[in-house]
Order: C-alpha cells, then sequence, then structure tokens
C-alpha cells in the first residue's frame, strides 16, 4: 500500500486506498461534515506537427491532496473511510472521461482555449456527480445505496 507521508498530491492508483492517516488537513472550524476529500484534476499538454498537421499530446491526472483533506475522528468510521474514498475514485473516473475527450477532439490553432473548455466541462461534471453521490447515500448514512455505488464506481474503474 502507497503512503502519502509528507507528499502534497498522491497520484490515484487501483492500489492505493486511503486510511485515515492520509487525511492531514485541520478540521475547518464550524463544519458540519465528518470528512473532506480533497481532490482534483489535472492536465498538461504540449503541440506538434506531423505531415503538416498538429497534434497534441496529453496528460491527465486525479490526484488527492493530503493537507487538504480531514476529517473527524469522534465520527468517522470505516464506512465513511469507504464513502471518501469513492470521491477520489469518482475523481479518476472523470479523469478518464478528459482523456477521451482530448483524444477525440480536433483542435485548430485556438488549443490551449479549447482544451482549457473541455476541461471546464469535465470539471462541472464531476462536481455534479459527486453532489449526486452525496446527495443520493446521504453522505454514505444509506448503507444499502452506499453499497450499490461502491459496485457500480468499481465496475467503472475496472473497463
Amino acid at each position: 500500500m502507497a503512503s502519502v507521508q509528507g507528499q502534497e498530491e498522491v497520484e490515484w492508483s487501483p492500489e492505493f486506498r486511503f486510511t485515515w492517516k492520509d487525511f492531514k488537513g485541520k478540521v475547518p472550524s464550524g463544519s458540519g461534515a465528518a470528512a473532506t476529500t480533497a481532490s482534483g484534476i489535472s492536465y498538461d499538454f504540449s503541440t506538434f506537427y506531423e505531415n503538416g498537421e498538429m497534434q497534441v499530446d496529453f496528460n491527465v491526472y486525479a490526484y488527492f491532496y493530503p493537507t487538504k483533506s480531514w476529517y473527524k475522528p469522534k465520527i468517522c468510521n470505516e464506512v465513511t473511510l469507504l464513502h471518501e474514498q469513492l470521491h477520489f475514485d469518482i475523481t479518476e473516473l472523470y479523469a478518464r472521461k478528459l482523456r477521451v475527450k482530448l483524444a477525440n477532439a480536433t483542435f485548430t490553432d485556438n488549443v490551449k482555449e479549447e482544451v482549457r473548455k473541455l476541461y471546464r466541462s469535465t470539471i462541472r461534471q464531476l462536481n455534479d456527480f459527486q453532489n449526486k453521490y452525496d446527495a443520493e447515500t446521504n453522505y454514505s448514512r444509506n448503507l444499502p445505496v452506499q453499497e450499490r455505488w461502491v459496485k457500480e464506481i468499481g465496475e467503472a474503474l475496472d473497463h
């Protein structure tokens, strides 16, 4: 199992599973949440010309940010931890969606803005999906629905 000791960001991998020790951030005063997983998608790209046509090379990553992630030990349990893991797994699913969008896109000389637009669109979809996940599972408290999400996200990651 990977360790996040001293790391500011951890790239998603199928082997990395959260432990509460990975949540190194300070609990914000007045927060009603039991835990927060800070995760996000980043990308980089470069262009080159081949046979007179512009080609785009890109990398897309899903990251977990330990120092921005936190939990309240007195009210969290293993179900809460699994719920938080799925937030990171969902981020990876949307990183994959962005990779597909970029791979299938046709770019013009305005490639920087076109990539940015695809990224912003994907982030909006990711945020909507994360909110749907929290709402449907009632932040992990609806166990049958939480279990369904675990199964569905796991299957999606396996494809």
